[in-house]
């Protein structure tokens, strides 16, 4: 089971990266320990904390016949780092861009 799918790189995500906190899109099986633990081997951090949200999925009308769909709800990690570490994934360049 792959535990971490992707990180959530939206607008309220990397504002929240200057507090510490980074999103990430996990399995929906995962525990907050499991989480907290491959953070922690795949980034070489201390993780303080994790908050887990479970995302509805949401409809949407598809094809000629605008039948409705709903997409499949997703599991979402909040996690919180030690004072002084962070995550290189998230860095934002002096243009905007993510390195």
């Amino acid at each position: 089971m792959t535990i971490l799918k992707k990180p959530i790189i939206t607008e309220k995500a990397m504002g929240q990266t200057a507090r510490r906190y980074y999103t990430f899109e996990v399995d929906r099986r995962a525990s907050k320990h499991q989480i907290k633990a491959v953070v922690e081997q795949l980034f070489q951090v201390t993780v303080e904390q994790v908050r887990t949200r479970i995302k509805r999925g949401t409809q949407k009308r598809v094809g000629k016949m605008r039948r409705t769909i709903t997409t499949s709800p997703v599991k979402q990690a909040l996690v919180k780092l030690a004072p002084d570490q962070t995550i290189d994934l998230f860095t934002v360049t002096e243009e905007g861009k993510i390195a």
